[in-house]
């Protein structure tokens, strides 16, 4: 199956199924899904949403991102949620491109682990709850979506390997993604190389700072997320299936 959800304005909607957890039990597809931002949502790509039965959305953006730039279409037809998991907003176009990119990135995702401590967890217990099909979403599903759709597939059993390669997936955006922030902003010059990127590095960083104070990812959920052992269960329980994806 095809991981990646063909759409026309959206260009980083994937399905996160398929993956094998460590007790031999597979990732649901069709489940759960990780997407840029649905506000970009009109004519076909609408119609080829509603197609896919999403239940629930969950916003991971700031409320005045969605103020400028919109939510999801007919919100009032899911369950939605705002769970602005990051605190300290940033500019990427305006990163010096003299700055370690991958370090500075990975700094920015250990400000989001602290700061955003509360809302990681009520988006997991709002994934692990939910009773249909899920889609988290922030602006190019890149930074803040790829931490949660990390932690997520990790909790699950995942390989790390497995992990990092998903989080690389972005990369395949990037060109389109960047071509959109052009078209957004004629008038700005992008000052840094990096903007788009998704390399594994990045999470690898992220990870091991996780690793270096917590002593394990699981160690940081259940530590500072304050993630309960009965949601991590459910999590597992509604997202993993027995037999080949």
């Amino acid at each position: 199956m095809n991981r990646h959800v063909a759409f026309e304005r959206l260009h980083n909607f994937r399905d996160l199924g398929g993956y094998r957890s460590a007790d031999g039990r597979t990732v649901a597809w069709q489940t759960l899904y990780r997407a840029d931002s649905l506000g970009k949502l009109q004519g076909a790509d609408w119609e080829r949403f509603l197609e896919l039965g999403v239940q629930t959305v969950i916003d991971l953006r700031y409320p005045w991102e969605i103020e400028a730039k919109g939510r999801v279409p007919e919100a009032e037809r899911f369950h939605y949620v705002n769970l602005s998991i990051e605190h300290q907003p940033y500019d990427q176009a305006e990163i010096s491109p003299d700055v370690d990119p991958w370090r500075y990135l990975a700094d920015r995702f250990a400000e989001v682990t602290e700061d955003g401590a509360e809302e990681i967890r009520q988006v997991l217990e709002q994934i692990a709850g939910a009773p249909g099909p899920v889609v988290f979403h922030c602006t190019s599903g890149k930074d803040r979506t790829g931490l949660i759709g990390v932690f997520v597939l990790t909790l699950l059993g995942v390989d790390r390997e497995d992990v990092l390669a998903d989080f690389e997936l972005t990369e395949l955006a990037t060109e389109r993604l960047l071509a959109d922030w052009h078209t957004a902003n004629p008038d700005r010059v992008m000052k840094w190389p990096g903007y788009g990127r998704a390399p594994a590095e990045i999470m690898e960083l992220v990870l091991a700072d996780l690793e270096s104070r917590y002593g394990s990812v699981h160690g940081y959920l259940k530590d500072r997320v304050q993630l309960t052992d009965a949601t991590v269960d459910r999590l597992r329980s509604r997202l993993l299936t027995g037999g080949d994806a």
